[in-house]
């Protein structure tokens, strides 16, 4: 029997199918019997020292078990004195990342015509029907750095220099990913991370893929689909591509340590067709070796990082 996490805390990527992920959790967490702890702050990721101790001590003291879910930059509950809870999260291109959060901004989602509105009510109409090769190839705030600079902290963490693009945040971002998560998943794989969920967290996650592929919940599950998106034009996407390289190598790294647990449970990575947009542009990831099969228990693997 493997251990059972009675904390789990999802520290969701803005705009990396969370919403997706929120509605199967709170099916789960009926389902299940655990406590979903969600939270209506969707705009402060940063905090103080004051404000993360308060936070850590509100998720530590929730009814186990629970899982917490919030967009929030990591947070280190050993620090304050508190059990470090088992982390998950789920990235995505960031150039697609991108794309969808600066046109959900501006027109929201098929769930409602209004409801972008609602989220940026004070957007100047000039603003909000900015063109985005104007944006990018202008230099516009919201398309250039630090703004572009958005994954890395998530992982990386609260401490200053988590929010500025380069070697130091990147660096700790990745060793945060090796010793506090226990699973970081690509959303253009979703299924294979539904799968490996509900292998590694079955008191949460058991039959989260039936539901995930239930025609009711994909019906329901297409509502949050921005509208309105455009592709850039490829000199546009260059450019972001250069200005997001850090980003891009923490998503190759995500993305090749995902494959090699893919393979150490046997789901295979299916090669897609690239769809039709300047895809020649994406830096071409390192070259890793081919993993090593060792003679490690696949159970013992869990509990060594369920101990974490």
């Amino acid at each position: 029997v493997l251990p059972f996490p009675s904390q789990v805390v999802y520290n969701r990527v803005g705009k990396c199918g969370s919403r997706t992920v929120v509605l199967l959790l709170r099916i789960l967490s009926e389902k299940h019997g655990f406590n979903l702890v969600t939270s209506d702050i969707h705009n402060k990721t940063r905090l103080t020292k004051n404000e993360q101790m308060e936070l850590i001590k509100n998720i530590s003291t929730a009814e186990q078990p629970y899982l917490f879910t919030r967009h929030v930059h990591f947070l280190n509950f050993s620090r304050f004195g508190g059990d470090q809870p088992v982390y998950i999260n789920i990235i995505r291109d960031p150039v697609n990342r991108f794309l969808s959060n600066y046109f959900f901004r501006r027109f929201g989602d098929w769930r409602g015509e209004q409801n972008h509105m609602i989220r940026t009510p004070s957007m100047r109409q000039e603003e909000r029907y900015l063109d985005i090769n104007v944006c990018i190839l202008e230099n516009y705030p919201e398309c250039s750095n630090p703004r572009l600079f958005y994954i890395i902290p998530y992982f990386c963490g609260q401490h200053p220099r988590c929010r500025e693009p380069g070697e130091w945040a990147l660096e700790r971002a990745k060793l945060n990913v090796n010793e506090n998560f226990l699973l970081v998943g690509i959303l253009e794989e979703l299924e294979d991370v539904l799968l490996l969920l509900e292998r590694f967290l079955p008191h949460y996650f058991k039959d989260v893929l039936s539901i995930y592929k239930n025609p009711e919940h994909r019906k329901l599950g297409n509502l949050t689909v921005t509208v309105k998106k455009t592709v850039p034009s490829p000199e546009a996407i260059q450019i972001l591509y250069q200005r997001m390289r850090y980003e891009y190598e923490f998503y190759y790294y995500v993305k090749e340590q995902f494959h090699l647990l893919k393979r150490k449970f046997g789901l295979k990575s299916r090669v897609r067709k690239p769809r039709p947009r300047p895809e020649f542009f994406i830096p071409s990831p390192l070259e890793t070796e081919e993993p090593i099969d060792d003679e490690e228990d696949d159970e013992k693997w869990l509990e060594d990082i369920y101990k974490r």
